[in-house]
């Protein structure tokens, strides 16, 4: 009932597309532009206003806006600045649910499972900060880490007392085998372990982690435990969403925490958290939500009828022409087939790292199977710091980046945007700095 009382009355259905007309925008990348052909690769790249003077190949760190995105953007936005009082009444809060509900299509799981954010970093901050922790529970996770995921771990072990203990899960990257890395994990945990926190793929390094498998370890673990003492497996999945053909619901981790601006051209300053409903139930609110938990406090429903993936939803005001459109980013990715963009990426990207193998000035850090790596190429050239690397490259007109870490790496990120003649010539250009 809650749910038909949101969307505007009993009954009603609202998908992507049905929001039309008066006050209400459509977010769906079919009604902006026409649908687009699945794995149209070239027709893809016309949507993009990226400067066609370089190869792009560190588009991963921000997206450039493709038309379906940038136009819902632009219609939310006339709204807004025409009327904003009357837009705003009235797009609370079914513009949430619509974009937790495509977020649903395309990941996976419920609707009700979904927290909206404005970025990896503070869906890593709601979530390590709203654990129900104790001194004496444990967080285990990785030396493999972003400083986004260590800082917001150290932060919440501040406030509850709980001890962080740190695991290698592979010691070269490019040796990385899944087995091993299952295995590191399966022994590291303890009897106090009440948090399992991990990266799906590195960023600094482009291994991908087998998470499927490293669940099915913390399952067992929990089956011989009572509920309140279970492992919550907690998964930065940011660099594979928008690759990796997975549903999240059966990936077997618990959070799944994500931001949307990156391989999913989302639109920037947008991101989602998805939990499952016994993980939901292990964490609190931080930060009072403006979503459906309104409805609740202001009497209209009973606190218990809201979804928990709601009340983890940050209140106050947001670049709402922002996140609203965010379902023009999943309705375009669902056009091209989550299948096929898995299929291409995995392709480019096995294009570059066997090219790069082959040169003899050069090391690969990324594991070359698919099974191992996803997005990144990360390696060395003989006598070349990554960022002179990364700088001797976009003298060639291609942009490329640098991975942000203790130890640092010349890394391409080949997606979507490119074919093979630019990874080739991004390729040449590597073999003429030997």
């Amino acid at each position: 009932m809650l749910r038909r009382q949101f969307l505007g009355g009993a009954g009603a259905t609202i998908g992507a597309s049905a929001l039309v007309g008066g006050n209400s925008v459509s977010a769906s990348a079919s009604s902006q532009s026409g649908p687009i052909k699945a794995g149209d690769w070239k027709a893809l790249r016309s949507l993009f206003p990226l400067t066609r003077d370089y190869i792009q190949l560190s588009t991963f760190l921000i997206a450039s806006h493709p038309k379906p995105v940038s136009d819902a953007i632009e219609k939310i936005r006339r709204a807004l600045d025409e009327n904003p009082s009357d837009f705003l009444q009235d797009s609370f809060p079914k513009y949430d649910y619509l974009v937790a509900e495509t977020a649903a299509r395309y990941m996976g799981g419920e609707f009700h499972q979904f927290a909206l954010t404005d970025s990896t970093t503070m869906g890593l901050g709601l979530v390590y900060g709203g654990l129900k922790l104790e001194p004496g529970d444990e967080i285990l996770h990785t030396v493999h880490e972003h400083y986004s995921s260590d800082m917001a771990i150290e932060f919440a072990a501040q406030r509850s007392g709980a001890a962080i203990r740190k695991i290698a899960l592979y010691d070269d990257p490019a040796l990385f085998r899944p087995e091993d890395a299952v295995q590191r994990l399966s022994k590291a945990i303890a009897d106090k372990t009440r948090v399992v926190a991990v990266t799906w793929v590195h960023s600094s390094s482009g291994v991908k982690l087998p998470i499927r498998t490293m669940a099915d370890v913390i399952d067992a673990v929990n089956a011989k435990r009572d509920i309140a003492d279970q492992i919550i497996f907690c998964v930065d999945g940011v660099h594979g969403l928008g690759i990796e053909n997975e549903d999240v619901s059966k990936l077997g981790c618990d959070f799944f925490i994500g931001g949307t601006h990156k391989w999913i051209f989302g639109p920037r300053g947008t991101g989602v958290i998805w939990g499952n409903d016994r993980a939901w139930g292990a964490c609190d609110a931080i930060i009072p939500s403006f979503s459906l938990s309104t409805y609740a406090w202001r009497g209209l429903a009973e606190q218990d009828q809201v979804p928990m993936g709601q009340h983890m939803s940050p209140g106050g005001f947001h670049s709402f022409e922002h996140r609203w459109a965010l379902p023009a980013a999943f309705e375009l990715h669902l056009q091209l087939g989550k299948a096929n963009v898995q299929d291409r990426i995995h392709q480019l990207n096995t294009q570059t790292k066997e090219g790069l193998a082959k040169m003899a000035h050069v090391k690969l850090h990324t594991p070359l199977s698919t099974g191992s790596s996803s997005g990144f190429a990360c390696f060395d050239i003989d006598g070349m710091a990554p960022g002179e690397v990364v700088k001797r490259m976009h003298s060639k007109a291609i942009i490329m980046s640098s991975t942000p870490y203790r130890i640092s790496y010349a890394r391409f990120a080949p997606s979507l945007l490119n074919n093979e003649q630019e990874i080739d010539r991004a390729l040449a250009a590597i073999s003429e700095l030997g």
